[in-house]
Parts: structure tokens; sequence; C-alpha cells
């Protein structure tokens, strides 16, 4: 059984910045690429950002410049720094991982929050 857990997630002013964890826990052998999805209300998923486990990033156009991936293998975990933010990045964000356990597992989290307004 694999888990991810994000944290980080609440109120900003557009402007100001956030930062978001997302943790594994559980029989993990190794994980491979990590990433950051949103969904914003009546909107589809997206995906916002991507690191592999060698710490190559990709980002969508929307973000690129202000949001920063990035992981730490000793600790099973990612991170997305979120500065300069926008209310139309006001979404749930949600981590997700393709982890190798007993077998290789393609694992969410259970989504944290983000709201930008003033």
């Amino acid at each position: 059984q694999v888990q991810l857990v994000e944290s980080g997630g609440g109120l900003v002013q557009p402007g100001g910045s956030l930062r978001l964890s997302c943790a594994a826990s559980g029989s993990i052998f190794s994980i491979n690429t990590m990433n950051w999805y949103r969904q914003a209300p009546g909107k589809e998923r997206e995906l916002v950002a991507a690191i592999t486990g060698g710490g190559s990033a990709n980002y969508a156009d929307s973000v690129k410049g202000r949001f920063t991936i990035s992981r730490d293998n000793a600790k099973n975990s990612v991170y997305l720094q979120m500065n300069s933010l926008k209310p139309e990045d006001t979404a749930v964000y949600y981590c997700n991982a393709l982890v190798q356990s007993y077998k290789y597992l393609y694992v969410w989290g259970q989504g944290t929050l983000v709201t930008v307004s003033s």
C-alpha cells in the first residue's frame, strides 16, 4: 500500500506565494516521475509540472517562470513552489507519482485547495 499526502494549500492574495508539499509513504522501492496536477471548478484536471527521478522538470506554459517543482528522493517527497500567483491559479492541486512497490503503481494524493483572491 502506497499513499501520497499533500499539504501547504490555502488562501493567498494575487501576487503572493505558496509552497505545496507531497510525501509518499508505504512499501516503496523507488519513485519514477512525480507530478503536480490541478483542477479548477468546472474544468478538467491539467498537468502543471512534472519531474523525473533524475531531476529534469517540465511545466505547463501557464506556470512557466512562476512555479518551480523539486523533489527530495531521500524523503520520497515532491514540492511545488508557486510565486506570482494569479486568481486563475485557484484550483485543487493533486500530487501524482509512478511508484515501484511490489508492482508499479500510479498513485494520487487527496488534493489540497489553493485559492488566490483578494
